[in-house]
Protein backbone atom coordinates (compact mmCIF):
# COMPACT_ATOMS: atom_id res chain seq x y z
CA UNK A 1 0.00 0.00 0.00
CA UNK A 2 1.81 3.10 -1.14
CA UNK A 3 0.83 6.92 0.79
CA UNK A 4 0.34 9.72 -1.72
CA UNK A 5 -0.64 13.33 -1.45
CA UNK A 6 -4.50 12.02 -1.31
CA UNK A 7 -3.86 10.16 1.50
CA UNK A 8 -2.18 12.92 3.74
CA UNK A 9 -5.07 15.46 2.73
CA UNK A 10 -7.57 12.89 3.67
CA UNK A 11 -5.90 12.50 7.30
CA UNK A 12 -6.10 15.86 7.47
CA UNK A 13 -10.06 16.36 6.49
CA UNK A 14 -10.46 13.48 9.33
CA UNK A 15 -9.32 15.98 11.68
CA UNK A 16 -10.19 19.37 10.45
CA UNK A 17 -13.72 18.22 9.27
CA UNK A 18 -15.30 17.08 12.78
CA UNK A 19 -14.49 20.39 14.35
CA UNK A 20 -13.90 22.77 12.19
CA UNK A 21 -10.50 23.46 12.90
CA UNK A 22 -8.51 26.41 11.48
CA UNK A 23 -5.32 24.71 10.09
CA UNK A 24 -3.27 27.88 10.03
CA UNK A 25 -3.86 27.14 14.16
CA UNK A 26 -3.09 23.86 14.25
CA UNK A 27 -0.22 23.05 16.77
CA UNK A 28 1.29 19.73 15.88
CA UNK A 29 2.98 19.81 19.01
CA UNK A 30 -0.39 19.11 20.70
CA UNK A 31 -0.93 16.36 18.61
CA UNK A 32 2.30 14.64 19.29
CA UNK A 33 0.58 15.28 23.11
CA UNK A 34 -2.50 13.04 22.15
CA UNK A 35 -0.02 10.28 20.36
CA UNK A 36 1.72 9.62 23.82
CA UNK A 37 -1.66 10.04 25.18
CA UNK A 38 -2.76 7.17 23.30
CA UNK A 39 0.27 5.21 23.95
CA UNK A 40 1.14 5.82 27.61
CA UNK A 41 -2.43 6.35 28.84
CA UNK A 42 -1.32 8.96 31.30
CA UNK A 43 -0.44 12.25 31.10
CA UNK A 44 2.05 12.22 33.17
CA UNK A 45 3.81 9.39 31.18
CA UNK A 46 2.87 11.57 28.06
CA UNK A 47 4.95 13.99 29.48
CA UNK A 48 7.95 12.73 30.23
CA UNK A 49 7.67 11.36 26.32
CA UNK A 50 8.45 14.92 25.19
CA UNK A 51 10.44 16.53 28.19
CA UNK A 52 7.09 17.98 29.44
CA UNK A 53 6.45 18.62 33.21
CA UNK A 54 2.83 17.14 34.45
CA UNK A 55 1.64 20.47 34.93
CA UNK A 56 2.84 21.50 31.53
CA UNK A 57 1.27 18.38 30.03
CA UNK A 58 -1.93 18.95 31.77
CA UNK A 59 -1.64 22.47 30.77
CA UNK A 60 -1.47 21.35 26.82
CA UNK A 61 -4.26 18.32 27.22
CA UNK A 62 -6.55 21.24 28.08
CA UNK A 63 -5.24 23.35 24.80
CA UNK A 64 -5.70 19.92 22.92
CA UNK A 65 -9.05 19.29 23.82
CA UNK A 66 -10.36 22.71 23.03
CA UNK A 67 -8.91 22.56 19.77
CA UNK A 68 -10.48 19.19 18.99
CA UNK A 69 -13.89 20.34 20.73
CA UNK A 70 -13.37 16.60 23.12
CA UNK A 71 -12.34 15.14 26.34
CA UNK A 72 -10.67 12.64 24.29
CA UNK A 73 -9.47 10.42 27.40
CA UNK A 74 -11.14 9.97 30.50
CA UNK A 75 -10.27 8.48 33.61
CA UNK A 76 -10.81 4.34 33.77
CA UNK A 77 -9.83 1.70 36.30
CA UNK A 78 -6.72 1.28 34.28
CA UNK A 79 -5.61 4.63 33.73
CA UNK A 80 -6.58 6.81 30.74
CA UNK A 81 -9.27 5.51 28.63
CA UNK A 82 -9.97 7.14 24.93
CA UNK A 83 -13.77 8.52 24.53
CA UNK A 84 -15.16 7.69 20.96
CA UNK A 85 -14.00 10.78 18.97
CA UNK A 86 -10.19 10.11 20.75
CA UNK A 87 -10.19 6.44 19.30
CA UNK A 88 -11.28 7.67 15.77
CA UNK A 89 -8.55 10.08 15.75
CA UNK A 90 -6.03 7.60 17.00
CA UNK A 91 -5.36 6.45 13.74
CA UNK A 92 -5.42 9.85 11.58
CA UNK A 93 -3.40 11.75 14.29
CA UNK A 94 -0.98 8.78 14.17
CA UNK A 95 -0.76 8.52 10.42
CA UNK A 96 -0.42 12.90 9.96
CA UNK A 97 2.29 13.05 11.98
CA UNK A 98 4.24 9.80 10.73
CA UNK A 99 3.96 11.88 7.73
CA UNK A 100 5.28 15.17 9.28
CA UNK A 101 8.48 12.96 10.17
CA UNK A 102 8.86 11.55 7.02
CA UNK A 103 9.33 15.12 5.32
CA UNK A 104 11.79 16.50 8.02
CA UNK A 105 13.56 13.23 8.98
CA UNK A 106 16.83 12.59 7.56
CA UNK A 107 17.13 9.77 4.36
CA UNK A 108 19.55 7.46 5.98
CA UNK A 109 20.29 6.28 9.81
CA UNK A 110 23.45 6.25 11.44
CA UNK A 111 23.13 3.41 14.23
CA UNK A 112 25.84 5.22 16.15
CA UNK A 113 24.46 8.37 16.68
CA UNK A 114 20.57 7.51 16.83
CA UNK A 115 18.52 8.14 20.21
CA UNK A 116 15.07 7.22 20.50
CA UNK A 117 12.95 4.44 21.64
CA UNK A 118 11.84 1.13 19.61
CA UNK A 119 9.08 -0.47 20.86
CA UNK A 120 8.46 -4.03 20.21
CA UNK A 121 5.05 -6.22 21.27
CA UNK A 122 5.62 -9.73 22.20
CA UNK A 123 4.76 -12.38 24.09
CA UNK A 124 7.07 -13.27 26.58
CA UNK A 125 8.32 -16.69 25.07
CA UNK A 126 9.20 -14.59 21.70
CA UNK A 127 11.14 -12.11 23.66
CA UNK A 128 13.07 -14.76 25.88
CA UNK A 129 13.90 -15.79 22.58
CA UNK A 130 15.25 -12.62 20.85
CA UNK A 131 16.16 -10.20 23.15
CA UNK A 132 19.48 -11.15 24.45
CA UNK A 133 21.10 -10.75 21.09
CA UNK A 134 19.18 -8.11 19.97
CA UNK A 135 20.28 -5.63 23.11
CA UNK A 136 23.87 -6.70 22.36
CA UNK A 137 23.24 -5.97 18.82
CA UNK A 138 22.28 -2.18 20.56
CA UNK A 139 24.86 -2.12 22.25
CA UNK A 140 27.81 -2.48 20.02
CA UNK A 141 26.13 -0.75 17.50
CA UNK A 142 23.81 1.80 18.55
CA UNK A 143 24.38 2.47 21.92
CA UNK A 144 22.01 5.29 22.60
CA UNK A 145 19.14 3.49 21.03
CA UNK A 146 16.45 2.00 23.73
CA UNK A 147 14.26 -0.85 23.46
CA UNK A 148 10.85 -1.17 24.79
CA UNK A 149 8.84 -4.34 24.59
CA UNK A 150 5.45 -3.16 24.92
CA UNK A 151 2.59 -5.15 26.44
CA UNK A 152 0.81 -7.43 24.09
CA UNK A 153 -3.12 -7.03 23.27
CA UNK A 154 -4.45 -9.69 21.86
CA UNK A 155 -2.40 -10.44 18.26
CA UNK A 156 -1.23 -6.86 18.64
CA UNK A 157 -2.35 -5.66 15.26
CA UNK A 158 -4.60 -3.06 16.06
CA UNK A 159 -1.24 -2.10 18.58
CA UNK A 160 0.63 -1.64 15.25
CA UNK A 161 -2.42 0.12 13.31
CA UNK A 162 -2.42 2.74 16.21
CA UNK A 163 1.15 3.44 16.10
CA UNK A 164 1.20 1.79 19.82
CA UNK A 165 4.26 -0.15 18.56
CA UNK A 166 6.81 -0.20 16.08
CA UNK A 167 7.45 -4.05 15.51
CA UNK A 168 5.45 -7.15 16.85
CA UNK A 169 6.77 -10.77 17.08
CA UNK A 170 3.75 -13.25 16.88
CA UNK A 171 2.10 -15.95 15.07
CA UNK A 172 -0.02 -14.08 13.07
CA UNK A 173 -3.05 -15.19 10.29
CA UNK A 174 -4.74 -12.82 7.70
CA UNK A 175 -3.51 -9.23 8.16
CA UNK A 176 -4.64 -5.64 6.73
CA UNK A 177 -3.38 -5.28 3.80
CA UNK A 178 -1.20 -2.69 5.13
CA UNK A 179 0.58 -4.55 7.21
CA UNK A 180 4.08 -6.14 6.25
CA UNK A 181 5.03 -9.61 7.06
CA UNK A 182 8.60 -11.61 7.32
CA UNK A 183 8.82 -15.16 9.18
CA UNK A 184 11.56 -15.63 11.61
CA UNK A 185 12.16 -19.34 11.90
CA UNK A 186 10.03 -22.92 11.96
CA UNK A 187 9.91 -24.48 15.13
CA UNK A 188 8.20 -27.70 16.38
CA UNK A 189 6.54 -28.32 19.44
CA UNK A 190 7.96 -30.91 22.44
CA UNK A 191 6.77 -31.42 26.17
CA UNK A 192 9.00 -30.57 28.82
CA UNK A 193 8.59 -32.41 32.04
CA UNK A 194 10.89 -31.83 35.64
CA UNK A 195 14.19 -33.87 35.12
CA UNK A 196 13.44 -36.42 37.72
CA UNK A 197 9.71 -36.99 36.55
CA UNK A 198 8.79 -40.25 37.93
CA UNK A 199 6.80 -41.43 35.02
CA UNK A 200 8.40 -40.96 32.15
CA UNK A 201 12.12 -42.93 32.54
CA UNK A 202 10.57 -45.06 29.79
CA UNK A 203 9.92 -42.22 27.71
CA UNK A 204 6.63 -40.83 26.31
CA UNK A 205 3.70 -42.37 24.77
CA UNK A 206 0.82 -40.88 23.43
CA UNK A 207 -1.32 -42.78 26.12
CA UNK A 208 0.70 -41.49 28.71
CA UNK A 209 0.68 -38.16 27.74
CA UNK A 210 -3.01 -37.49 27.25
CA UNK A 211 -3.11 -39.62 30.74
CA UNK A 212 -1.01 -36.91 32.65
CA UNK A 213 -1.96 -33.44 33.80
CA UNK A 214 -0.83 -30.62 31.88
CA UNK A 215 0.14 -27.13 32.12
CA UNK A 216 -1.67 -24.72 29.05
CA UNK A 217 -0.70 -21.53 28.23
CA UNK A 218 -3.44 -19.55 27.04
CA UNK A 219 -2.17 -16.30 25.04
CA UNK A 220 -4.89 -15.07 23.22
CA UNK A 221 -7.38 -16.73 24.99
CA UNK A 222 -9.55 -17.52 21.88
CA UNK A 223 -10.03 -20.63 20.22
CA UNK A 224 -8.47 -24.31 20.72
CA UNK A 225 -4.44 -24.94 21.23
CA UNK A 226 -2.92 -26.83 18.08
CA UNK A 227 -2.42 -29.68 20.88
CA UNK A 228 -6.40 -30.06 21.69
CA UNK A 229 -7.09 -29.70 18.21
CA UNK A 230 -4.79 -32.36 16.93
CA UNK A 231 -6.05 -34.77 19.92
CA UNK A 232 -9.27 -33.92 18.88
CA UNK A 233 -9.11 -35.24 15.49
CA UNK A 234 -8.08 -38.32 17.04
CA UNK A 235 -10.43 -38.76 19.64
CA UNK A 236 -9.26 -37.76 22.76
CA UNK A 237 -8.93 -34.76 24.69
CA UNK A 238 -6.18 -34.59 27.49
CA UNK A 239 -6.70 -33.14 31.41
CA UNK A 240 -5.33 -29.49 32.01
CA UNK A 241 -5.19 -28.88 35.22
CA UNK A 242 -3.48 -25.06 34.70
CA UNK A 243 -3.75 -22.26 32.66
CA UNK A 244 -1.60 -19.61 32.60
CA UNK A 245 -0.61 -16.66 30.67
CA UNK A 246 3.33 -17.69 30.13
CA UNK A 247 5.36 -20.06 29.37
CA UNK A 248 8.42 -18.75 31.61
CA UNK A 249 5.98 -19.51 34.55
CA UNK A 250 4.32 -22.36 32.98
CA UNK A 251 7.98 -24.19 33.02
CA UNK A 252 9.04 -22.94 36.41
CA UNK A 253 5.98 -24.59 37.58
CA UNK A 254 7.01 -28.07 35.38
CA UNK A 255 10.04 -27.65 37.40
CA UNK A 256 8.63 -28.43 40.91
CA UNK A 257 5.69 -30.50 40.26
CA UNK A 258 4.86 -34.01 38.07
CA UNK A 259 2.31 -31.55 35.53
CA UNK A 260 3.45 -31.33 31.80
CA UNK A 261 3.98 -28.51 29.67
CA UNK A 262 4.14 -28.90 25.53
CA UNK A 263 5.91 -25.61 24.00
CA UNK A 264 8.23 -24.68 21.77
CA UNK A 265 11.36 -26.52 20.83
CA UNK A 266 14.00 -24.00 20.94
CA UNK A 267 11.68 -22.35 23.92
CA UNK A 268 12.15 -25.53 26.02
CA UNK A 269 15.90 -25.75 24.95
CA UNK A 270 16.54 -22.29 26.24
CA UNK A 271 14.78 -22.97 29.51
CA UNK A 272 16.30 -26.06 30.08
CA UNK A 273 19.64 -24.52 30.32
CA UNK A 274 18.79 -22.64 33.98
CA UNK A 275 15.66 -25.26 34.91
CA UNK A 276 15.85 -28.61 35.77
CA UNK A 277 13.79 -29.83 33.00
CA UNK A 278 13.41 -33.05 30.88
CA UNK A 279 12.19 -32.57 27.30
CA UNK A 280 10.53 -35.22 25.64
CA UNK A 281 9.57 -36.22 21.77
CA UNK A 282 5.54 -34.90 21.66
CA UNK A 283 3.65 -37.91 20.47
CA UNK A 284 1.38 -36.45 18.30
CA UNK A 285 1.40 -34.74 14.69
CA UNK A 286 1.29 -30.89 15.00
CA UNK A 287 1.64 -28.57 12.48
CA UNK A 288 5.29 -26.70 13.24
CA UNK A 289 5.12 -23.23 14.69
CA UNK A 290 6.25 -20.43 12.07
CA UNK A 291 6.60 -17.31 14.15
CA UNK A 292 6.92 -13.81 12.29
CA UNK A 293 7.54 -10.19 12.78
CA UNK A 294 4.82 -7.75 11.62
CA UNK A 295 5.04 -3.84 10.93
CA UNK A 296 3.21 -1.16 9.05
CA UNK A 297 3.56 0.08 5.66
CA UNK A 298 4.46 3.68 7.19
CA UNK A 299 7.50 2.46 8.20
CA UNK A 300 8.02 0.03 5.58
CA UNK A 301 10.88 2.26 3.99
CA UNK A 302 12.22 4.20 7.05
CA UNK A 303 15.53 3.78 7.61
CA UNK A 304 15.93 3.01 11.44
CA UNK A 305 12.83 0.85 11.19
CA UNK A 306 14.53 -1.28 8.11
CA UNK A 307 18.17 -1.44 9.89
CA UNK A 308 15.93 -2.51 13.35
CA UNK A 309 13.91 -5.47 11.50
CA UNK A 310 17.59 -6.58 9.91
CA UNK A 311 18.74 -6.76 13.44
CA UNK A 312 16.22 -8.85 14.35
CA UNK A 313 16.34 -11.54 10.64
CA UNK A 314 20.63 -11.52 11.92
CA UNK A 315 19.68 -12.29 15.56
CA UNK A 316 17.47 -15.19 14.48
CA UNK A 317 19.86 -16.57 11.74
CA UNK A 318 22.49 -16.70 14.73
CA UNK A 319 20.32 -19.14 16.74
CA UNK A 320 19.54 -21.21 13.86
CA UNK A 321 22.90 -22.15 13.57
CA UNK A 322 23.21 -23.47 16.84
CA UNK A 323 19.52 -24.83 16.72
Amino acid sequence: MVHDGSTFTNDMEVIANMHQVDLSTLDLNLLKLFEALVRERSVTQAGLRLGLSQPAASRALARLRTMLGDRLVVRGKLGLELTPRGEALAGPVTKLLDDARGIISPAVFDPASATGRITIAAHDHLSLMVLAGLMARFERHAPALSLHIAQPVGDNVRLIEQGGADLALGIFKALPGSFHRRGLYADNLVCVARSDHPGLADGLSLKRYVGLRHIAVTISGVGESAVDVALSALGLTRHVALRVPHFLAGAMLVADSDMILTLPGRLARLLAKTLPLALLDLPLQVEPLSPAMIWHERFHRDPAHVWVRQQLVDVVASFNTVA
